[in-house]
């Protein structure tokens, strides 16, 4: 019989303690997904428009028709949306992890550059932001290549991270172990810690992302419908996870896309839950790629 291939019990009731730098109670993690200019779109030959996580949720035009408004919406995130959050997060002085499409990338050389002038980590988001589960493996293989070269072009850097669009195929973790320069991969939501898995005989660290403290409930149901309620789930989830930090440490991931949180009024119940959290001691706001190497030098795979 062969085994389950799914792990329903994770660390149980006595999880590690993650040891997070200065005995931080949590560590909280922004994530800003930046997309914009690689959906699926008519110019670049899809055969029909994006139809996900827009204003206008369910919304089709149907095959072969170009969605000048869903376009619209994406140009907003790139154009406006984008430098409204880098300008939260400067006077702040807060560091983030970017989910970059590397196509999204190139093609607006400006937030590129300040992306990486900021300091932020770039963690791949793909070639395109399109789905992987209907690619076959070579086809993923070579959109995971051309993503690598892309980003270290644009950013400086090669990514050390990856998270696929919703959601990865049955082949992708095993295609970045074997790639060989990651050191994680985010397609999981499935705990508060990073944890450790197998594939094909080599350990590989996973740390878990979230779709629920994620402004994507504005364009989901049910989600979010005010920004008041946004910044209450927001800061609901920090407060338990800071509560239980006292004897149990863990890590909180805050998903952001810049055509949503970057619009006006969702900014600024950002800007509240931000304050909130700076207001309270013992907290490590950190990127993705620090949580990996911290993990990896504290709680090595056993």
């Amino acid at each position: 019989m062969e085994s389950y291939p799914r792990d329903l019990v994770g660390y149980g009731a006595h999880p590690p303690n993650p040891k997070w730098p200065g005995g931080a109670r949590i560590a909280v993690q922004i994530v800003m997904n930046y997309e914009e200019g690689s959906e699926y779109s008519i110019p670049d030959g899809d055969g029909f428009s994006e139809t996900y996580l827009t204003e206008v949720p369910g919304a089709s035009l149907g095959p072969g028709k170009r969605d000048l408004i869903v376009e619209s919406i994406y140009e907003y995130g790139s154009r406006a949306g984008f430098w409204r959050l880098m300008r939260l997060f400067a006077e702040r002085d807060l560091k983030v992890t970017v989910f970059g499409a590397a196509l999204a990338l190139e093609r607006n050389p400006q937030a590129a550059r300040a992306i990486r002038d900021a300091g932020h980590e770039v963690c791949s988001h793909g070639w395109r932001w399109i789905g992987f589960q209907e690619m076959s493996e070579d086809e993923e293989r070579e959109q995971m290549r051309r993503a690598v070269a892309s980003i270290e072009q644009t950013i400086g850097e090669r990514p050390y991270g990856w998270y696929c669009r919703y959601a990865p195929s049955v082949n992708t973790r095993r295609l970045v172990v074997e790639e060989g320069g990651f050191l994680y991969d985010s397609d999981a939501y499935d705990d508060d810690l990073p944890h450790w898995v197998r594939v094909t005989g080599k350990p590989h660290l996973v740390i878990p992302y979230t779709l629920d403290v994620n402004d994507m409930k504005f364009s989901v149901a049910p989600g979010f419908s005010a920004p008041s309620g946004y910044f209450e789930y927001l800061r609901d989830a920090f407060d338990v996870l800071y509560r239980e930090g006292k004897t149990q440490p863990k890590m909180l991931s805050v998903g952001l896309h810049a055509r949503l949180a970057g619009r006006p009024g969702r900014a600024a119940a950002l800007e509240r839950f931000l304050d909130h959290v700076l207001a309270h001691e013992d907290v490590w706001i950190c990127r993705r790629v620090d949580i990996a190497r911290h993990w990896i030098a504290e709680h090595p795979p056993q």
